[in-house]
This record gives structure tokens, sequence and C-alpha cells, in this order.
């Protein structure tokens, strides 16, 4: 069974970082590229971040450009989204999900595989 779980969520205040991680299992992940969207209530589900299978090209929204930073480790598995920074803005659920490849990633109806989401609140 394929797993992405996502952790690190919670509380933080304004300017605060949190780091999130995205934890695959169930299948080889080879060559696919990793995202990271957030969905805020009433709101539909944006795209933050993406990185490639080897971790070497990356591209962010411009709404967190210069205060997140997504990264994978792929001995473990893992996807991570550094959030420094933080503004109340940034509230929402975050998902990470799992595309076969970085250029099917800029189109979110190519990614096969989504996490259940984490909550992120920032407080102001």
């Amino acid at each position: 069974q394929v797993q992405l779980v996502e952790s690190g969520g919670g509380l933080v205040q304004a300017g605060g970082s949190l780091r999130l991680s995205c934890a695959a299992s169930g299948r080889t992940f080879s060559g696919y590229a990793m995202g990271w969207f957030r969905q805020a209530p009433g709101k539909e589900r944006e795209f933050v971040a993406r990185i490639n299978w080897t971790g070497g090209i990356t591209s962010y929204s411009d709404s967190v450009k210069g205060r997140f930073t997504i990264s994978k480790d792929n001995a473990k598995n893992t996807a991570y989204l550094q959030m420094n920074s933080l503004k109340p803005e940034d509230t929402a659920v975050y998902y990470c999900a799992a595309a076969p490849s970085y250029s099917a990633a800029y189109n979110i109806r190519n990614y096969d595989y989504w996490g259940q989401g984490t909550q992120v609140t920032v407080s102001s």
C-alpha cells in the first residue's frame, strides 16, 4: 500500500518556523518529483513548492519564495518543507504529493499520490 504521511505541523506565532516532513512508503519513487500544496478554509488547494527526483531543481510559489525551502532525502524516502518567517496567511492544511516526473509536477492533475495533510496555524 502506497502511503505519503506528513508530519511537523502545528501552531506557531508569526515570524516563527516549522519543518514539515513527508515520508513515503509502499513503493519505490525513483524518478518521481515531490510537491507541497496547501489549502485554507474556503479556498482551493494551491501549489507551494516542487522538487525533482535528484533534488537539484526546485520551484516555489511567489507567496513563499525566499521563506520556504523544499528538500528531499532519497535514502530516507522523505521530502521536507522548511518554513521560515511564517505569516498568518500561511495558515492552511499542507499536503505532500508525488508526480511521475518534474515536468508532470507542473500540473496538479498529474500527481498520483497524496498525503492526508497536516495542519499549520500561524497566529498573529
